[in-house]
């Protein structure tokens, strides 16, 4: 008896929308396995902005003084 791993289809539900980092497109219900996008999102609108909104979220959580690790004292280059 062969015991072999299929590759299951990435899931989904109606209505959520992914933004693949692959082939740079938007997805209802995933095409793509979860390391290649972003999402869900609520709207199609939602994840054709996946990128740039990841890029605002990065810039706000790198000037968050919160999650900011250099000394207060240390001058920034």
């Amino acid at each position: 008896m062969s015991l072999g791993f299929r590759r299951s289809k990435p899931t989904g539900r109606p209505g959520e929308w992914f933004y693949c980092i692959k082939h740079y497109k938007v997805e209802e219900r995933p095409e793509c396995p979860a390391k290649n996008r972003l999402g869900p999102y609520a709207t199609q609108q939602e994840a054709a902005q996946a990128l740039e909104t990841a890029k605002r979220r990065n810039r706000e959580w790198r000037n968050d003084p919160n999650w900011n690790d250099r000394p207060s004292d240390e001058a920034e280059d």
